[in-house]
């Protein structure tokens, strides 16, 4: 893990800073007069070596970083230092740490729902195999995996907020400050969240456990007399649960980095919408921080999936 955050730094610094263009140009536009990009390049740091202002990026990390070599006017960025949006006026690491705990919570409460209802829908239709109920979960299941969570957000807004009125428009409020307020405002997000992927984990638990239902420690457990309830959730469902965890910790990695679409439908503040704001405005520090913020998240996953393989499956221990 170490390794690899390693090679993301260097990866991510390089793909972003060294491409063809001013990165300075970016950050000041296209009228700006020479003499405000040269001071923008120079306070950004980007009229050094390439091998410097990696060196400075990484250093930022753990010690911090200034721009600019004048105390008085220089702005000293703390650790951990992901840069500064000049375009913002900004710190970037205080501009996702104000939006990081919307996207937080979409997806903590998308994958309760999607997890919970795939778990229990994937294994009834397990149990229910080639019955209509089986077929009907998995029509339902493979419907709403092909729907689109723009369409699916969009269709929600009309009639729950708009047309039915059911639901205010949605407004963050911190749990803490309003939690009623919190919840109808996550309410919607969560539920598109959690249609796209309870459909995939539907059919992923009843594949899982359908496979584990023909090996011999199951045949074994239902000879011994065990009652149905034990084989499946002791038995056959930790057993299969291995590559329904491996799935679960990309997925919620992958939306910590943000839920780019739901954000921007629903107007939530969070890592996607801001993602997509720097993209529209050129703003490639806070482009090169979500990106490296995204990706720890995915490499962070993978390392606690692999940990808690050995705790799921006894096969699988650490001697």
């Amino acid at each position: 893990m170490v390794i690899l955050l390693l090679v993301l730094t260097l990866v991510v610094f390089f793909l972003f800073n060294l491409l063809p263009g001013d990165p300075a140009r970016l950050a000041c536009g296209k009228t700006c007069p020479p003499p405000v990009l040269e001071a923008i390049r120079h306070r950004l740091g980007y009229d050094l070596p390439p091998l410097e202002q990696y060196f400075r990026f990484v250093s930022g990390l753990f010690v911090g970083r200034s721009f600019g070599d004048n105390p008085e006017t220089a702005i000293f960025c703390s650790a951990p230092c992901l840069g500064y949006s000049y375009s913002r006026h900004q710190d970037v690491l205080d501009l996702l740490s104000r939006a990081f705990p919307i996207t937080f919570w979409l997806t903590i409460g998308g994958f309760f729902i999607w997890i919970v209802t795939g778990l229990i829908a994937g294994i009834f239709a397990a149990l229910k195999r080639g019955r209509w109920q089986d077929r009907t979960l998995m029509g339902i299941a493979l419907f709403g995996y092909s729907m689109p969570s723009f369409f699916i957000g969009l269709i929600l807004i009309t009639f729950v907020v708009i047309k039915w009125q059911w639901l205010p428009f949605p407004v963050f409020a911190p749990p803490e400050e309003d939690p009623a307020r919190f919840v109808q405002t996550m309410l919607l997000p969560w539920i598109v969240i959690a249609v796209l992927n309870a459909a995939f984990y539907v059919r992923l638990t009843r594949n899982q456990v359908l496979e584990t239902f023909s090996e011999d420690y199951v045949r074994t457990a239902r000879a011994k007399g065990l009652p149905e309830r034990v084989v499946v959730v002791k038995h056959a469902l930790r057993a299969g649960l291995t590559p329904i965890v491996t799935a679960a910790g990309l997925d919620i990695a992958a939306l910590f980095g943000g839920a780019i679409i739901t954000e921007s439908i629903f107007s939530l503040q969070g890592m996607g919408n801001i993602a997509i704001r720097s993209v529209i405005d050129s703003d490639l520090p806070v482009i090169t921080a979500i990106t490296f913020v995204g990706a720890a998240f995915i490499i962070a996953a993978n390392l606690i999936v692999d940990l808690l393989y050995a705790v799921l499956d006894p096969r699988v221990r650490v001697s």
